[in-house]
């Protein structure tokens, strides 16, 4: 009994803690060790016996884990978005956007950009640096408050692409193994709950904008915000080429390099951003500098979020946790549901839920005849849940360290079009699983 409400205590202090602004790098091991603490686990491997978990290796396998692989992606997605930034690329593609579908569907703009590089297998976290100086110049041109980009951004990248049957993010892939489909497994259903996604949280989305620009709300720029009017921007066309770039490289590359291809990827954009737009840089290295410094922040940031998981994962508390959402009476795809979006927000992430959870889940439910491929898909939508609570690493990410906001004025709308509509499309995804559409 205890050793759960140090688990959920933890996760509460924790997202307690963020929502008030406070330094990620010092709540989240604060929060880690009273999880560790209340589930009896030695502070130190010294004090471990040989074999047990403790606190500090815990949460340094998740921490250093995490930067091991993911920082060379964080640094080139940041130097990305800032040379993007800098050469005024990212600008010249935003004017064109609204010249084309009008400034009313700036928001829109920003979340189809997103979810175009999203199914095209950039990463998360990549495409949040990459969209963001976009991002800016439309909100700037709409004179829309700037707290809702994160949302828009998450909005593009988390929900309807991301867990999508057909789309190379990992979400989709972690459980072609263990159920033995393919990535395009319930792809009817999956359609019809992608588009649901985003018509619903489109509308709420810019019904919360609207109703804070009717309160007054506007664009505010900042010190760090790029003031200078530029006399004259890159081609939209050729702006738009280095995102395209990022965009091929990594489709053709995917395959054969996996996670990796993003590396290759994203220093392509940054070689083609160079290459065609020099002539407008105001400071190519200075934009190289400043991209190194966001990517560190951000992934100290997230890392040290990932690190809180992997003490909440060597808990006996955790354990049993699994093992009832894992044994929940009723259809299989709502356990199997509850067990994946739990677990991802234990841990703060959509592929933890799903590793943790597919080992278990799979052969069990496998051997009682539940269709495969309609596992595979509630499973990888139920994943796109709960790792959006304000503890997760994405979340995080692209509200502080991305785009510099608070969570207590981002978090409401972020967590509507990442959370709380993505669990409907869940709902709505075992009820025609439940009618036998595409079985």
């Amino acid at each position: 009994m205890i050793s759960m409400i140090g688990l959920i205590g933890g996760l509460a202090l924790l997202t307690f803690l963020v929502m008030r602004g406070m330094n990620l790098l010092v709540v989240a091991p604060l929060s880690a060790l009273f999880v560790a603490v209340l589930n009896g686990l030695p502070l130190f491997p010294q004090l471990a016996a040989e074999g047990q978990a403790d606190f500090v290796t815990g949460y340094m396998d998740g921490f250093a884990g995490f930067i091991t692989s993911w920082y060379l992606m964080f640094l080139a997605g940041a130097i990305f978005g800032k040379v993007m930034e800098d050469s005024g690329a990212a600008e010249s593609v935003s004017n064109w956007i609204v010249s084309k579908i009008g400034m009313k569907h700036a928001v829109l703009a920003v979340v189809l950009a997103c979810a175009v590089l999203t199914y095209g297998g950039v990463s998360l976290f990549v495409v949040a640096f990459a969209v963001y100086p976009m991002a800016i110049s439309l909100f700037k041109e709409a004179n829309l408050p700037r707290r809702f980009i994160p949302a828009a951004l998450a909005f593009g990248s988390t929900t309807f692409t991301m867990t999508s049957a057909g789309s190379p993010e990992i979400q989709n892939w972690i459980p072609i193994p263990y159920l033995g489909t393919s990535p395009y497994a319930g792809w009817q259903v999956s359609l019809i709950v992608a588009i649901f996604i985003l018509i619903l949280g489109q509308w709420l989305l810019m019904k919360m904008i609207r109703k804070a620009v009717a309160k007054g709300e506007h664009f505010v720029e900042r010190e760090t915000d790029n003031k200078e009017k530029r006399n004259r921007l890159p081609y939209p066309l050729l702006s738009l080429i280095p995102l395209l770039a990022v965009l091929v490289v990594s489709f053709i590359f995917h395959d054969s390099l996996e996670q990796s291809a993003l590396i290759i990827a994203l220093l392509s954009g940054i070689i083609t951003t160079w290459l065609l737009n020099r002539k407008y840089f105001r400071d190519f290295w200075s934009a190289v500098g400043d991209g190194t410094m966001g990517a560190l922040i951000a992934i100290g940031n997230t890392a040290a979020v990932v690190g809180f998981g992997g003490v909440a994962k060597v808990t006996p508390a955790f354990e049993t946790a699994v093992n009832f959402m894992t044994d929940i009476p009723g259809s299989p795809l709502i356990g199997g549901a509850i067990a994946v979006m739990v677990i991802a927000g234990l841990t703060g992430s959509s592929s933890g839920g799903q590793t943790i959870a597919l080992p278990i889940l799979a052969p069990h439910y496998l051997d009682m005849g539940v269709d495969a491929e309609a596992l595979h898909r509630t499973v990888s939508l139920s994943s796109g849940t709960l790792d959006s609570l304000p503890h997760g690493g994405y979340a995080v990410t692209t509200i502080r360290s991305i785009c510099g906001e608070t969570h207590k004025s981002a978090y409401p709308s972020f967590g509507v079009v990442t959370v709380l509509v993505p669990l409907i499309g869940v709902i709505l995804a075992v009820i025609l699983f439940s009618l036998g559409l595409g079985n």
